[in-house]
C-alpha cells in the first residue's frame, strides 16, 4: 500500500513541479508592498527580482495562489501535509504568525501558526465534499496587526478509486417474444459510479454477463443486452435469469465492480397448432333429451396461452349435422356438443360427426409450421326412453255451424305412442279450457263432439286442448291446441242501427230528406250484407212520406209535401220492414218516429213543442226553462227554512234528564180490559175522562205520581175487538201529528166495567174453576179460539 500511495503522489505532484517551472514570470507578479511567498507544495523558492528587471517589468504580487490537493480516505497514523504558507516578509525571526479560516479551518484543516504548514488532521472523502474554500492572513506575532490583506484560496480533494459501481434500478424485468432472430434487442441497463469521471478511470465502467449465457449478450459499454441464440421456445423454457456485471477503470484489474440481476420473460406467439387429446369420442343421449342440453365436451390443447390458445369447434362432417351443433367455450377452451332437433330411438339409434378445431388468431410468420387446425370424430349413441303420445298434428282447425246438432261428432284428433310398446292412448279434454263444458270427446277415437249449443253472435272461436294419456303409463301425457270456428247461419233479423228520431220542419219543401237510416244485422254473410227496404202494406200509399234506397245500403225518408202543423199533429210513427239476404231471409219491422218542429228560414230547428206558440215574443226556451229553475229553487229553500224553524220550536225528541222512554214507572192499577180502547194514546191512558173527546196521541213527559182515577162507562156488548183494534191501528198509521219513530207507551190505567172482569191474578176473589168463558166467543174468531182453550182446560181439570 505505501508503495502504490508513492506511485500516486509521484504522478500528481511531477505535472504540477514541471508547470511551476515553466510558467511566465507575470504569473508570479505580486504588488509592489507584498512578497512572493512560497506556493503549497512547491519544492523551490522565488528571489527577489533586480532592480532593472524591476523597471522594466510590471510589479509582481507577493502572493502567488492556485489550488491545493490533498488526497482521499488518506488514513495514515499522523496528519497529511497539505501544504505551506510563506511570506517574504517572514525572516525567519518568528516574529510573523499564520492565520487560516474557512471551510474546515481547525476542524478539517490545521496551520503551523510559525511555519505556515497545512495539515488534514480528518480523513477526507471527495464524493461527500470536493473541495473547500479557506482564507490565508499573516499578522505580527505580538500586535496580532495584519501584515497583508487575506488571500483566498482552494484546497481541492483528489479522488481515488473507493466507489464501486451501483445499479439503482435494479433487479431488472424484460420481455421479449419467443422464436426471435438472432441480435434482438431486450432492453439496456445502467449503472452509476461515484467517484470522480474527469479524473482518471476510476468512474470508467465496462459491462459484462457473468451468468446467461449462450442465451443473452451484452454491448460493454451501451449496456444493451440482446438475444444471442435465435428461435428460443417459450413451451420449452419461458424465464431466464441474467447477471450483469459493471466494473470500473475500464475494467482492468484492480477496478470495482457492482453487479444486479435481469429476469428476461419469453412472451407467448402462436407457433403451435391446436391438438385434441384423443381422435375418437363417444357419448349417449336419452331419446326425449330437451332441446339445447349439453350432450358432451371435446378440447383440443394448444401449447399457447392467451388468445393464441382460443380455438373455434365446428362439424365439418357426419350424418348428424342437422340435429346438433357445436359452440365453444371461451373459459374451458373446449367445444360444446348441445342437440338442435328431437332425437328418435325408433328411427336412428347412433350418429357420427367429425368435429374440427381451428385457431381463432393465426400469425403469418409460423405459416410454414402447418395448418393450425386438428380433427376428431365423435359418436353419439341414442338410448331409448318412455316417450308421451305424439299428436297426428301440433294444432287442430275445426268448424262447426252454429246450428248444429247436439252430439254431432266436429271433428276428431289422432295420437300414438312412439314406443316399440306402441301403449294405447285415452283422450280427454282439459276443463280449465272448456269452462262452460260445450264439448265431449271420445276417449278412445278422439272424436269431439258438440255438448252445448253454438251461438256464433256469442263467440267465433272456441280454443279448448285435448289431453292424450298413456293407458299402460298414466305419467305420459302430451297435450295439444284445437281452435273450433263456429260458421254462421242465418238466424238474426236486421234491425235499426241506433234508434232514430227525425225532426220535420214545418215549413219544408216536398222531396226533402228528413232522416236517413241504416241497418245493421249480427250475422255476417259470406258476401257482406244487403238490405231491402219497404213500407208496411197498409203504408204504402202513406200520403206524408216515401222511402228511398242508398247506394250504400241505407235509407232516406223523404216528405211528400210541405205543409204540416205540429198544432193539427206533432208526431208522425213510420214503420219499416227491413230484410237481409239470407237463406232464408230475415226481416224485422222497426219503427221511426218523426217529429213537427217549428224551424228558421234556414232550416235549423228551433222548437218542437206545441206550447212553443204561446211563449213570450224574443224568449226562448231555454231561457223559461232556467227561469223555472230558479223560482223552484226559491221555493224549495223556504220550505226547508220554515221547516226547519218549526223543527226548532217544537223539538219532537225530549232530550231532558226526566225522559220518560229513560224511567221505569211502577203501578199496582190493573188493566180496564175491552175498555182500555185508547192503548196507543198515553193522554187518554193518563185521563180516562178524556176518552170521548179526540185526542191525538204525542211522545210526552208523564208524570211519576197519579191521582186515583173514574172506571170507564162499559163497552156494550157485541163488540169485536179485532175490528176495534184494527180501526184504531188505522187511525194511529193516518196521525201526521204522530212521531216517526217507535214510542214508549205507559200504560197507568187498566179501565173499569170490563164485561171480563179483571184479567190480573191480584185482588182476584175467583178461582178458574168458577169462571164462565163462552161469553169470549162474541169477540170474535181469535178470542173465541182462547174461550175454546180454557174450556178444555177446565174441563181436564174436572177429569
Amino acid at each position: 500500500m505505501p508503495e502504490r500511495l508513492a506511485e500516486m503522489l509521484l504522478d500528481l505532484w511531477t505535472p504540477l513541479i514541471i508547470l511551476w517551472i515553466t510558467l511566465p514570470p507575470c504569473i508570479y507578479t505580486a504588488p509592489m508592498n507584498q512578497s512572493p511567498v512560497l506556493m503549497s507544495g512547491s519544492p523551490l523558492e522565488l528571489n527577489r527580482l533586480s532592480e532593472e528587471q524591476r523597471i522594466l517589468n510590471r510589479s509582481k504580487r507577493g502572493w502567488v495562489w492556485n489550488q491545493m490537493f490533498v488526497l482521499e480516505e488518506f488514513s495514515g497514523p499522523e496528519p497529511i501535509l497539505v501544504g505551506r504558507l510563506h511570506t517574504d516578509l517572514d525572516p525567519g525571526s518568528k516574529k510573523i504568525k499564520y492565520i487560516l479560516s474557512g471551510d474546515g479551518a481547525g476542524t478539517i484543516f490545521q496551520i503551523n501558526d510559525i511555519t505556515g504548514d497545512i495539515h488534514a488532521i480528518k480523513r477526507l472523502d471527495r464524493e461527500e465534499k470536493a473541495e473547500y474554500t479557506l482564507t490565508a492572513q499573516a499578522v505580527d506575532w505580538e500586535t496580532n496587526k495584519p501584515l497583508e490583506p487575506p488571500s483566498e484560496f482552494i484546497i481541492k480533494v483528489q479522488d481515488i478509486n473507493d466507489n464501486a459501481p451501483e445499479f439503482l434500478n435494479g433487479p431488472y424485468h424484460a420481455t421479449v417474444p419467443e422464436m426471435s432472430i438472432l441480435g434482438t434487442s431486450v432492453t439496456n441497463v445502467t449503472a452509476t459510479d461515484a467517484d470522480d469521471p474527469v479524473y482518471g478511470n476510476s468512474a470508467k465502467l465496462v459491462y459484462s454477463i457473468l451468468e446467461g449465457q449462450p442465451y443473452f449478450s451484452i454491448e460493454p459499454e451501451t449496456a444493451i443486452i440482446k438475444t444471442a441464440l435465435p428461435n428460443m421456445d417459450r413451451e420449452a423454457k419461458e424465464e431466464y435469469l441474467v447477471v450483469i456485471q459493471a466494473k470500473d477503470m475500464g475494467g482492468h484489474s484492480g477496478g470495482l465492480s457492482g453487479t444486479t440481476t435481469l429476469t428476461v420473460t419469453l412472451t407467448d406467439v402462436n407457433d403451435n397448432p391446436p391438438k385434441f387429446a384423443q381422435s375418437l369420442y363417444h357419448f349417449s343421449v336419452p331419446e326425449d333429451v330437451v332441446l339445447g342440453t349439453a350432450i358432451g365436451r371435446v378440447k383440443a390443447n394448444d401449447q399457447d396461452i392467451g388468445e393464441n390458445a382460443q380455438s373455434s369447434y365446428d362439424i365439418i362432417d357426419g350424418d348428424g349435422t342437422a340435429l346438433f351443433e357445436i359452440t365453444s367455450d371461451a373459459q374451458a377452451q373446449d367445444g360444446i356438443i348441445r342437440l338442435r332437433k328431437p332425437l328418435d330411438f325408433e328411427t336412428k339409434r347412433s350418429y357420427t360427426l367429425k368435429v374440427e378445431a381451428a385457431n381463432v388468431h393465426t400469425d403469418p410468420r409460423f405459416s410454414s409450421r402447418g395448418p393450425f387446425k386438428d380433427t376428431a370424430t365423435v359418436k353419439i349413441v341414442v338410448e331409448d326412453a318412455d316417450e308421451p303420445p305424439v299428436f297426428s298434428s301440433p294444432t287442430y282447425l275445426l268448424e262447426v255451424h252454429e246450428n248444429a246438432a247436439l252430439n254431432s261428432v266436429i271433428g276428431q284428433v289422432t295420437a300414438r305412442d312412439p314406443d316399440i310398446t306402441s301403449s294405447p292412448i285415452r283422450f280427454s279434454i282439459d276443463r280449465h279450457t272448456d269452462l262452460e263444458r260445450q264439448f265431449n270427446v271420445n276417449a278412445d277415437d278422439g272424436k269431439i263432439t258438440l255438448a252445448t249449443p253454438l251461438d256464433r253472435e256469442l263467440s267465433v272461436w272456441h280454443n279448448i286442448t285435448i289431453i292424450a294419456t298413456e293407458i299402460s303409463n298414466p305419467d305420459q301425457i302430451s297435450r295439444v291446441p284445437v281452435a273450433i270456428k263456429v260458421l254462421d247461419v242465418n238466424d238474426n233479423a236486421p234491425e235499426f242501427a241506433s234508434e232514430y228520431e227525425a225532426f220535420l220542419c214545418e215549413n219544408g219543401k216536398p222531396g226533402q230528406v228528413i232522416q236517413t237510416v241504416s241497418a245493421t244485422d249480427k250475422d255476417e254473410p259470406k258476401n257482406g250484407h244487403y238490405f231491402l227496404y219497404s213500407l208496411l202494406p197498409e203504408m204504402v200509399n202513406n200520403p206524408n212520406f216515401t222511402i228511398k234506397k242508398n247506394e250504400d245500403n241505407s235509407l232516406s225518408i223523404l216528405a211528400k209535401h210541405n205543409g204540416f202543423n205540429r198544432q193539427k199533429q206533432e208526431v208522425y210513427l213510420l214503420p219499416i220492414i227491413i230484410s237481409d239476404s239470407g237463406n232464408p231471409p230475415l226481416s224485422s219491422t222497426s219503427t221511426l218516429t218523426i217529429r213537427v218542429c217549428g224551424c228558421s228560414s234556414d232550416g235549423v230547428v228551433q222548437s218542437c213543442n206545441v206550447e212553443a206558440y204561446v211563449l213570450p215574443i224574443g224568449l226562448s226556451m231555454g231561457a223559461l226553462i232556467a227561469i223555472l229553475a230558479c223560482i223552484i229553487l226559491l221555493l224549495v229553500i223556504v220550505v226547508l227554512f220554515v221547516t226547519l224553524r218549526r223543527h226548532k220550536n217544537e223539538p219532537l225528541i225530549i232530550k231532558d234528564d226526566e225522559d220518560v222512554r229513560e224511567n221505569i214507572i211502577r203501578y199496582d192499577d190493573e188493566g180496564g180490559g175491552e175498555e182500555d180502547t185508547e192503548a196507543f194514546d198515553i193522554a187518554t191512558l193518563q185521563n180516562p175522562d178524556g176518552i170521548n173527546g179526540f185526542l191525538p196521541r204525542k211522545d210526552i213527559k208523564p208524570d211519576l205520581q197519579f191521582m186515583p182515577r173514574q172506571g170507564l162507562a162499559p163497552v156494550p156488548s157485541g163488540v169485536d175487538v179485532d175490528e176495534f183494534i184494527n180501526v184504531r191501528l188505522h187511525e194511529a198509521d193516518n196521525d201526521p201529528t204522530a212521531p216517526p219513530y217507535d214510542s214508549i207507551q205507559i200504560y197507568g190505567y187498566e179501565g173499569r166495567g170490563s164485561v171480563a172482569g179483571s184479567l190480573s191474578s191480584l185482588e182476584s176473589t175467583i178461582s178458574d174453576s168458577d169462571q164462565n168463558f163462552d161469553y169470549l166467543s162474541d169477540w170474535g174468531p181469535r178470542f173465541k179460539r182462547l174461550g175454546e182453550l180454557y174450556s178444555v182446560g177446565e174441563s181436564d181439570k174436572e177429569t
